[in-house]
Parts: structure tokens; C-alpha cells; sequence
């Protein structure tokens, strides 16, 4: 396009830049990725882990999101089935809530809004005598059950990361992008990494700022707010969840009607563990280190003690988290009735293109990315026909898409490998966990054990491949092993990790 050192520009490695740049790169563009931590590290690693239309969006009248959302979580259940999983959500009926029609009516059109190929229809449930019903307090006489998607967030997050890599993208973590100055036909990059060789200025002929919760703090920084006020303005939402040991039978999640109007879900979650959250409140402060409040906890308790006949306290809490979600302002006086859609604003700074990404959603990233590739091509007057709806990502790949006929073959192909390590691969990894298996007979070979069924070949295969540099990236966001493991373990595992870093020399 120009001489610039590459045709597109980056910044953020949360879901919505490294989708952006697996578009682009995957449209022939050469591409650029900065990121000034690690890939997911923020709002992308802390959702409620779900692929899903949203059905609260409908009594908000957004349908066309919730259309949207509905046939992305189809996309993605075909791209990637290794990670992302149909679930049953079971929608006990409240009385002084909404009212039942409502309730029959919302799922009515939320089977209908979009095609689905895998996904059952919505149906009521007798409480009373349905297994669905049997965690519950005998108070929830009837409900409704219905599909919906669950997913590993940060891995969804790292495969597109893989692809965009493998398609030509080059992607630089822990390196931050300080200033961004117009230049003629071009864009100049000044980029500062944690040494001398990642710190450097580079040009790029389109730039697209999808940096979350800090978009708004790289316009300023580069002097890209004007006065009219023409920039839309984000909303940090904090968002918190608490994990306890699990806390009912079954594999379906529930979705549950708060008083203020909110809902709650309880998940299952990494096979031993309850998933409950999210809150919602609005945020100041380090976007990076987002904790929960007391608040937040007595909230998300008793959310889960007013449906089910096990309750839980604090005392039960195995791990929190929480993140920041940057939502477009509408100026919504409820933080729940705050879009979750997604905005593109056109830089006119320089004869360049550049887009800034406010808002979205991580069910709608992949149609996100498409729209400003779209966008920022036609700008050039350029254009690439879009790919990604009908791609696999990495892992993904496997003869039918038919997760649990994949699942069989790998129980066949290595029976050696215990049931439950064998079942996280194949979820993690998908048809790539042959990367790091193959040639192995048993688990001595996978090399040093550093418990909870972390080895030394997999550590290598996610250095080498999905760009974990540190061993939190290993422990809490490529897996979340962290959980599992004991003071000792880790810090056994953080001896070794330096060694192995050096050996794999990515």
C-alpha cells in the first residue's frame, strides 16, 4: 500500500484485537499485533464464560444484538467445539418476578431470532419432579430450560492469537504502544517493550485501536480526543464472580432472577467447581487489577442461597475474580440496561485510516472483526471478501466437528493417558493436542511433572506455540491449573519455568 513497515496495526490482545488481526491477516494484509501484557489478560479472561444470545437483551427491545449474538454462537460452535460447549440453563420461575408469559414468550423468540443446527429448543419444566429441579428449594414449582454455549474465554481468546500468527500476523505481547502521530499517507507507531529490541517506532498504513477498557487513554495520549466531542465515551463496568466447590449434581447452569432486576448465573465449572456471578458496578481505577468488593460477595451469596437448598458462604469461596468491561455510554442510569453492542468511530486525522473499537461483546467479537476489516479496507479503497464464518480455528478441526466422536478416537489413540488429563487436552487443544502427545507412550515421556497434571511437554507446546512467557499466563489463562495446585507445586513449577522458557526459545 505504501512503505510502511506493515499494511495494518493492532493494538490490544483481548478478543476483540487478536480477532481483527486474524481477519486481516487472513485477507492477505500484513499485520501487526501489540499488546502491553499478555494475550487476555484482562476483561477478555474474566467473563461469565459464555457463548450466548443473551436472552435479558430482549426485554431491552435490542434484538438485532441478540439476532446477531444467536447466529455467532452458531459460527463459533462449529469453528471451535473443542472449547466452546452446548449447555442446558435452567430458568427457575419467580413469581414476583417476571411474569411467567414473559418468560415463555423472551425464549419463544430467542429459539426463533436465528437458524440453529445443534442447539435443542427452549422448554418448561415441573420443577417438582424434573433432576433439573432437584438442587432447587421446593419453593420453584415450574421453569424453563433452554441452550445455550459455555466457554474457556482466555483460550478462545489465544487461538484466534494462533491463527492470526499462522496466517502471517506477527504478535508482540508485553510491549506497549506509547504514542500514535499522523504522517503523511502513513501511521507512526512508537512502541515501548520490556527491552531494547521490542522498543522501536514502526509506520503502519491503517490502524485499528481496540484496546478495551484503555481505547480511550491511547487517544489521549496521542492527543486523538477533540473538543467537539465527536469520540463516543466508554462506561468501566466492573464485573465480579466467585467460584466455590461444586455446588450441585449435574451439568446444567442456572439462570437466576434477582429482586433489583439483575440475573445471576451458577455454571458448572473445571469439572470440580461452581461458577456464580457476574455483578455489575461501575469502575475507577487500575483496569488491571479490578478486586471484588464485600458488597459483591454478600450479593453473589445470596444470590445463589435464594434458589437452591445448599447454601454457601464466604467460607466457601475457592477463587474470585473480576474484570472491567468497557461499554459504550449511553447515558443508561441502570448499568444492566447499558448496551452491549459494539461501536466503530473513523479517525479523520490523517489521510491514513484508522478505526477505535468502544464496546462489544465476546459472543459478537468475530462479526466485530469482520465489520472493521470491512470498514478500514473500503477506507483504502481496498477490498478482501470476509473468510472467518466459515473457518476453523486451531484445534477445532476434527473430521464432523462431532467433539464427542473426537473424544472417543483420542480415548483409542492414547488410552495410557489418565481419563480426566486426556478429556482437559482434547478441550484445551482440541485435534492439536497431537502437537505435544505425539511419539509418547506414557506419562514419563511428557518430561517433568509439576503436578495437577501439568508436564513439561505442554509447558514447552504453549511457549512455542500460544505465547505464554510467564507462568502465570501457563497457570491462570492458558489453563486455569492454578486453581488446582498447591503452594509447593507452584513454586516448584516457577524454579523449572525459566529453564524451559530457555530451552523452547520462542
Amino acid at each position: 500500500m505504501t512503505d510502511a513497515d506493515y499494511d495494518l496495526c493492532v493494538i490490544g490482545g483481548g478478543i476483540n484485537g487478536v480477532g481483527i488481526a486474524r481477519d486481516a491477516a487472513g485477507r492477505g494484509l500484513s499485520v501487526l499485533l501489540v499488546e502491553a501484557k499478555d494475550i487476555a489478560c484482562a476483561t477478555s479472561s474474566a467473563s461469565s464464560k459464555l457463548i450466548h444470545g443473551g436472552l435479558r437483551y430482549l426485554e431491552f427491545f435490542e434484538f438485532s444484538l441478540v439476532k446477531a449474538s444467536l447466529r455467532e454462537r452458531e459460527i463459533l460452535l462449529n469453528a471451535a467445539s473443542h472449547v466452546v460447549r452446548p449447555m442446558d440453563f435452567v430458568l427457575p420461575h419467580v413469581p414476583q418476578q417476571r411474569p411467567f408469559w414473559m418468560l415463555r414468550l423472551g425464549l419463544f423468540l430467542y429459539d426463533r431470532l436465528a437458524r440453529r443446527d445443534r442447539l435443542h429448543a427452549s422448554y418448561v419444566l415441573d420443577l417438582s419432579s424434573a433432576a433439573f429441579g432437584k438442587p432447587l428449594s421446593p419453593s420453584y414449582g415450574r421453569g424453563l430450560c433452554y441452550a445455550d454455549c459455555v466457554v474457556d474465554d482466555s483460550r478462545l481468546v489465544v487461538l484466534n492469537a494462533m491463527d492470526a500468527s499462522a496466517r502471517g500476523a506477527e504478535i508482540l505481547t508485553r510491549t506497549k504502544c506509547t504514542l500514535i502521530t499522523p504522517h503523511e499517507d502513513c501511521w507512526v507507531l512508537d512502541l515501548e517493550g520490556k527491552d531494547v529490541a521490542q522498543t522501536r517506532r514502526v509506520r503502519a498504513s491503517m490502524v485499528v485501536n481496540a484496546a478495551g477498557p484503555w481505547v480511550e487513554n491511547i487517544l489521549k495520549d496521542s492527543k486523538m480526543l477533540d473538543d467537539r466531542g465527536s469520540v463516543p465515551t466508554i462506561r468501566l463496568v466492573k464485573g465480579s464472580h466467585i467460584i466455590v466447590p461444586r455446588a450441585y449434581e449435574g451439568d446444567q447452569s442456572y439462570l437466576l432472577q434477582q429482586k433489583d432486576g439483575r440475573v445471576v448465573f451458577a455454571i458448572p465449572y473445571e469439572g470440580d467447581y461452581t461458577l456464580i456471578g457476574t455483578t455489575e458496578e461501575d469502575f475507577v481505577g487500575d483496569a488491571y487489577a479490578p478486586m471484588i468488593s464485600d458488597a459483591e460477595i454478600e450479593y453473589l451469596c445470596q444470590a445463589f442461597n435464594g434458589f437452591f437448598q445448599k447454601k454457601i458462604s464466604r467460607a466457601d469461596i475457592a477463587w474470585t475474580y473480576s474484570g472491567v468491561r468497557p461499554l459504550v455510554d449511553s447515558g443508561a442510569k441502570e448499568m444492566r440496561k447499558a448496551s452491549r453492542d459494539f461501536r466503530l468511530y473513523e479517525h479523520p486525522q490523517s489521510r491514513a485510516p484508522m478505526i477505535s473499537v468502544f464496546g462489544g461483546k465476546l459472543t459478537t467479537y468475530r462479526l466485530l472483526a469482520e465489520k472493521v476489516i470491512d470498514r478500514i479496507l473500503h477506507m483504502s479503497n481496498r477490498f478482501a471478501a470476509p473468510w472467518t464464518a466459515s473457518a476453523f480455528l486451531p484445534g477445532g478441526d476434527f473430521p464432523g466437528g462431532d467433539f464427542d466422536a473426537f473424544l472417543q478416537y483420542c480415548r483409542e489413540e492414547y488410552s495410557w493417558l489418565p481419563p480426566d488429563l486426556l478429556l482437559r487436552y482434547a478441550c484445551a487443544y482440541g485435534a492439536r493436542m497431537d502437537r505435544f502427545l505425539e511419539g509418547a507412550r506414557s506419562l514419563s515421556d511428557l518430561g517433568d511433572s509439576f503436578g495437577a497434571g501439568l508436564y513439561e511437554a505442554e509447558v514447552a507446546y504453549l511457549i512455542r506455540f500460544e505465547f505464554a512467557r510467564d507462568v502465570e499466563d501457563i497457570l491462570w489463562r492458558r489453563s486455569k491449573l492454578g486453581m488446582a495446585m498447591n503452594e509447593e507445586e507452584i513454586e516448584h513449577f516457577h524454579s523449572k519455568f525459566k529453564d524451559i522458557l530457555q530451552d523452547v526459545d520462542p
